[in-house]
């Protein structure tokens, strides 16, 4: 018998059972929040056997923060989340500025969970021009 821990998750990453024998597998919504996140944070071309998954925001890293980048950053997480997170339905993409941070905008996303209707939202600030 190893002296060392059992690891918590297995290959290909899943959980493994614990002392009880449940699993750890998170709730929808948490599901939905890292899908949410991964999507965002996924350049279009970064996943080899996806190459088109992504949001596409590392267009607009470099661009001033103005009326028009915000709304091309809005269109970009709408025409992301839209095509590759189908357990939600979208009900708004919001992009402001951050008071006193004119480098960074604040993307404040409203949606429904699919199934069961929940109102959720998340907020993501992105900083431009760094």
């Amino acid at each position: 018998m190893s002296a060392h821990p059992r690891p918590l998750i297995g290959w290909p990453l899943l959980p493994l059972p614990d002392a009880h024998g449940a699993l750890a597998w998170p709730d929808l919504a948490t599901s939905v929040r890292d899908g949410i996140r991964a999507i965002l944070s996924t350049r279009p071309g970064e996943q080899l056997m996806r190459p088109e998954f992504g949001g596409g925001l590392d267009r607009l890293l470099h661009a001033p923060n103005t009326i028009a980048t915000r709304r091309e950053m809005r269109d970009l997480v709408q025409d992301a989340l839209t095509r590759w997170e189908s357990r939600i339905l979208l009900d708004s993409v919001e992009v402001w500025e951050v008071a006193g941070a004119p480098s960074q905008v604040r993307v404040e996303i409203a949606y429904r969970l699919a199934r069961t209707g929940q109102s959720a939202a998340m907020n993501v600030t992105v900083d431009l021009e760094g």
